[in-house]
Formats: structure tokens, sequence, C-alpha cells
């Protein structure tokens, strides 16, 4: 088995253990502090036995190990490993060098995803557009200077003057993504709506508040190799 595979196999057997409401309040039980096995059934009024099945159940998943007593040797402690629960996440994308935010016009969404990018990692980004206007759009400088981000008013570029092989690229708009499929290909797609489109301070401000937390969901999973 390789080694992708057995990750989802693992992934997969975490999730079946915490698919029923007991285990899951057993987890809970045990997220800021060990307990044993009689302490959990007491407090979740839950049957000792049922308790027994359901640890087994998460220790055979790897999300509770036993531990005895340095008191009562007879007692047995079960202790939550959060490692497990973290190795839910989706792996990590490793060896990014700079991510480009795509577009159709690069006049809004792309222009503010590069920046978000940059605030949130230090690491470098661009951004690019498949029929790119001659300047950024002015409700995105607006938002941009409401947030603290830098947007150069006239630096949009088409793709194919930006994109590098070894890019991250992100398309943040359903064109975009559906018009690259040659060389440039992006490998994320995140359907922004075009606040374009409606032309208003908040069509403008909540696609920002959907760019930044894609970003805030992307940054921590992803290894950069250098920085800008």
């Amino acid at each position: 088995m390789d080694t992708e595979l057995a990750s989802l196999v693992g992934r997969a057997r975490i999730h079946a253990a915490l698919g029923d409401p007991a285990r899951l309040a057993i987890v809970d039980a045990l997220t800021l502090g060990d307990a044993s096995p009689g302490e959990i059934a007491n407090n979740l009024e839950m049957p000792t036995n049922l308790v027994a099945h359901h640890v087994k159940v998460l220790t055979d998943a790897g999300l509770v190990v036993r531990g005895r007593s340095e008191g009562d040797r007879r007692r047995t402690y079960l202790r939550l490993q959060p490692a497990a629960l973290a190795a839910l996440t989706p792996p990590p994308l490793a060896g990014v060098g700079r991510v480009v935010f795509v577009c159709t016009h690069n006049s809004a969404r792309s222009q503010l995803a590069a920046a978000l990018w940059k605030r949130r990692t230090n690491g470098r980004a661009a951004s690019a557009g498949t029929k790119p206007a001659p300047r950024v759009h002015p409700r995105a400088l607006a938002v941009a200077h409401r947030h603290d981000l830098d947007l150069d008013p006239v630096g949009t570029a088409h793709v194919n003057d930006i994109v590098r092989d070894d890019d991250l690229v992100i398309a943040v708009c359903d064109n975009a993504h559906e018009e690259l499929t040659g060389p440039v290909r992006p490998r994320l797609h995140w359907s922004v709506p075009d606040p374009v489109r409606v032309d208003t301070d908040e069509a403008f401000e909540a696609a920002y508040a959907d760019l930044a937390d894609r970003v805030d969901r992307l940054a921590p999973t992803t290894t950069l190799r250098g920085t800008r």
C-alpha cells in the first residue's frame, strides 16, 4: 500500500470511529484531560460495557491510548492522541515557491488574493488574467485600502506573461478555471463570485471575505520553498 493510500485508509478509520455520537462524546470528554473508563461512564451516564466497546474502537483507530495509573496500578486512564485528530486534514502542499492567482480581468479577485497571500504568509505571490483589464477596478482598490492591502492600480498582466512552470496556479473565478485547459492549468479552483457584476461595495467586501477565508485555510497546509 503506497503512502497516500495508507493515509486515506487511516483517515477513513478515524472518521468512522468519530461517526458515532457516543464515541464523539468520549473524545470531547478527553480533549482537555485524561479519565478512567469508569469516570467516562459516570460523567456521560453510559453503561460501562458500552464505554468499553467504544473505547476499543477509538483505540483501534489510534485516537485514544491507555495508561496504567502510577498510584493504583489496577486503574487505567484514557488519553486522547491529538496527532490522530490532526491527521484528519489533507496532506500539505509541499515545496510551493510562488502562488499565482488568476481570474478573467485581473482587476479584482486575483489582485486581492495575491495581496492577502503575501500578508498571510510572507511568501511570493502574483496575479494575472486571461483577458486582463488596463487597470485594477476602483472598488477593489477601495476595499484593499480599507483592509490595509497594497494594490498597484495599473499592475494587471496576462497569464502567459506571468505564470512559470513551477508556480502553484489558483483560479479564483469559474471562467478562468474553465478557460485554462492548455499548458497553464490551475491546480486549485476557488469559485468566488465576481463582485464587478454587482459593482457595489458590499459585493467587493463579500469577495474579500471569501478570499481571506480561503487563504487562511490554505496557508497552514502549504510548505513554502522561499519567501518573497
